[in-house]
């Protein structure tokens, strides 16, 4: 497993290698497809025999048990220890010979048991991390088309070069990066900046590999080869921090590290100056006990027995914990890096306040909004639906798109708009629709017939337990920051509701993990995210934390902890959690600690003898075991009540409800897209398809307003 944390790749082909590898060996599917656990299992079943058995035959199958077992991690510490590394595995090797030299094989293949399961499941969670990073070049699109010649051609992506003409039709994604030459729309840029609410771009915008192209065309010029776009980058950071990671020391090691050469040497000494001086076969007698009483059992232990606890029952509180070095690491958090959108928001953009000009009714100024964004793709259209009051909504007609401004249609007979303050005049709402953009709301303006009826305040809301867990975190002793690629009106009004002072906004991905370098000045950094271009900063920083409901396959790999559900409470909680299991650890390090020094000078003077020894390691060991699992108390994952609100069930009910039976079933309407997390909303093609008595349709993949409800 250390070996697999070594690479050398260089920032330009890092992405390519990481595909390579995975191509050549991909990774583990299952827990048990770990060569290390089924080391592990067939140890486990050999001593299991074993107790059956007695004399020759039991011995036999003990030894078998261990050559299985130390297989798994004997290799790798002799490779270790040609390059001049020490650590637990040169603990483990020699405790299983001081085992063995006792006539102990059943100790030595226990031990060789537990071993090989801790490394086996350390190596899983770094297989399945190396293999989350093919969903960031899945995010490319197979073919770009490009202008040469006067002419479209399509060819690889690994084809473009700097200055190419690409072409981007309506619902595409992007290549690679580039600037706007010429056309206008609103791209879905939540892959590169995490915000779910589309950026309109126009000539002179800068534009990002993988993020989707809405309803207008746009001719880019190409400013970056596939092997050095913000894909590729985002790799090479995830993976170089991955590495990073990999060659880091866990404390058992740092432990071990002056232990190890200490005992060897000091053997050696026994056996060496006790035969000038004395019986050489009493003192290399002595010095075999001292290499035995030195033999690492229950040190060993300490860390895999609590780990294996405080893990168990945390995944049982929907806290997913990748290993012992997690544990670690989270334990020690004294600063939270925590992203805004999907993490302390809900990433369901919603209707949050209504302004109507004097002498208009609210319900009018949503019934003309709802019926100019009935068959919208537009992530805000469903916000807007889904606060109409009224039981149902007739589609406007000529609904034509206006990109980066907003829609127009005709409403009961007379024209209709809806759109941006600027596109549609503010008036006599100027002042309120600043207020509302200073709140961090996007606003928008809906005109009937040329009268301004009124302003529409859609706006990704915080969490409802954001800032009790934000509090919660404080009294922890824990400093929060807030990192967002939102703009800083917006990022400032969500801090404030969520309890947060120090905010960092209009943020890229690379900014992010820079962010997180600079706060490890203040201390052990946790980064909390929950979608791809998290992904850098969660491997950046010491313990990386993905909202698992909502994230992404890339945030939850490169994570170190997943929150399996989306109460934000959990946090705080398991930073309690890994806090109390890194105290036993510990104690139980110290404890064993403790005993090794004691044993080994009684050893070598004789005090003890052979039989002792093995006994007060066989105490030891149980005593570890023992105070290990109370890692395993779930005190400190309480279940919380239940603070969420039915927001998107109940907004669900209304848009199925409030849909006409003269609605086309063929309307397109936006879905999330399997590859980026459910954050990037793509429109789904679909056939016609026909509407039954009951109000569905028949094709099972329809995307019509009232199926998308019944399948959301």
């Amino acid at each position: 497993m250390a070996d697999a944390c070594c690479g050398t790749d260089s920032p330009t082909t890092a992405h390519t290698t990481v595909a390579r590898d995975e191509t050549a060996t991909g990774a583990p599917a299952a827990v048990w497809q770990v060569r290390e656990l089924q080391a592990a299992a067939l140890t486990g079943v050999l001593l299991l025999a074993s107790l059956f058995l007695s004399g020759v035959r039991a011995s036999g199958l003990e030894l078998a048990a261990l050559a299985v077992g130390a297989a798994t991690f004997v290799p790798g510490t002799l490779r270790a220890l040609l390059r001049g590394r020490l650590g637990v595995g040169l603990l483990m090797t020699i405790a299983a010979v001081g085992a063995v030299a006792l006539g102990e094989f059943g100790e030595a293949a226990t031990l060789a048991f537990l071993f090989s399961i801790a490394e086996g499941l350390e190596g899983y969670a770094v297989a399945r991390t190396q293999h989350g990073l093919r969903a960031l070049l899945d995010l490319v699109p197979p073919t770009a088309t490009v202008l040469r010649d006067r002419a479209e051609t399509e060819i690889a992506p690994a084809g473009l070069r700097v200055g190419d003409a690409l072409l981007v039709r309506p619902g595409e994604k992007i290549a690679t990066d580039g600037v706007v030459a010429s056309g206008r729309s609103a791209l879905d840029t939540s892959v590169v900046t995490g915000e779910s609410v589309p950026v309109e771009v126009g000539p002179g915008s800068e534009v990002f590999a993988g993020t989707v192209n809405g309803a207008g065309v746009l001719e880019i010029s190409v400013t970056a080869t596939a092997e050095d776009n913000s894909l590729a980058r985002l790799v090479h950071i995830v993976h170089e921090a991955q590495e990073r990671k990999g060659s880091s020391q866990r404390l058992a090691e740092r432990f071990a590290r002056p232990l190890v050469p200490g005992v060897l040497v000091l053997a050696t000494l026994v056996a060496a100056l006790g035969s000038l001086f004395g019986d050489p076969g009493v003192w290399i007698e002595r010095a075999l006990v001292v290499l035995v009483a030195a033999a690492p059992c229950a040190f060993a232990l300490s860390v895999p027995v609590a780990v294996v606890a405080a893990i168990g029952a945390a995944s049982k509180a929907g806290v997913l914990i990748k290993g012992g070095a997690a544990v670690e690491a989270l334990g020690r958090v004294k600063v939270v890096a925590i992203d805004k959108t999907g993490t302390l928001t809900r990433n369901e953009p919603a209707v949050i306040e209504v302004t109507t000009a004097p002498g208009v009714d609210r319900g009018r100024v949503l019934a003309v909004a709802a019926a100019l964004e009935a068959r919208s793709e537009h992530p805000l259209a469903s916000a807007v639906l889904a606060a109409v009051d009224t039981t149902a909504v007739t589609a406007a007609s000529d609904v034509e798109a206006v990109p980066g401004n907003g829609l127009c249609g005709t409403v009961n007979g007379r024209e209709a708009r809806l759109g941006k303050p600027g596109f549609i005049d503010s008036g006599v709402l100027a002042g309120e629709a600043t207020r509302l953009q200073d709140a961090g709301a996007t606003v928008v303006l809906v005109e009937h017939d040329s009268e301004l009826l009124g302003a529409i305040a859609v706006r990704d809301e915080v969490r409802p337990e954001a800032a009790e867990a934000v509090a919660m975190l404080k009294r922890q002793g824990v400093a929060v920051v807030m990192l967002t690629g939102d703009n800083s009106r917006t990022a400032a009004a969500i801090a404030a509701a969520a309890g947060v002072t120090d905010v960092r906004a209009e943020l890229l991905p690379q900014d992010k993990a820079r962010i997180v370098t600079e706060l490890k000045a203040r201390g052990p950094v946790a980064m909390v995210g929950d979608g791809i271009n998290d992904a850098p900063a969660l491997a950046t920083a010491e313990a990386g934390v993905a909202m698992g409901a909502m994230g992404s396959d890339v945030a939850i790999e490169a994570a170190d902890i997943a929150l399996m559900g989306e109460d934000l409470r959990r946090l705080p909680d398991a930073i309690a959690h890994t806090r109390a299991a890194r105290l036993i650890f510990t104690q139980n390090l110290l404890m064993s600690g403790a005993i090794l020094a004691a044993l080994v000078p009684l050893a070598a003077t004789g005090v003890l003898g052979l039989a002792a020894v093995v006994a007060t390691h066989e105490l030891a060991e149980v005593l570890v075991i023992g105070n290990g699992i109370r890692a395993g108390r779930k005190s400190r994952l309480p279940h919380h009540a239940p603070l969420r609100t039915t927001h998107r069930a109940a907004a669900i009910a209304r848009v199925s409800s409030r849909v006409p039976a003269d609605v086309p079933a063929h309307v397109p309407v936006r879905v999330p897209a399997p590859d980026t997390g459910g954050k990037a909303l793509l429109p789904l093609s679909v056939g016609v398809a026909t509407r039954s008595a009951a109000g569905g349709c028949s094709a099972d993949s329809c995307g019509c307003a009232a199926c998308r409800a019944g399948r959301m």
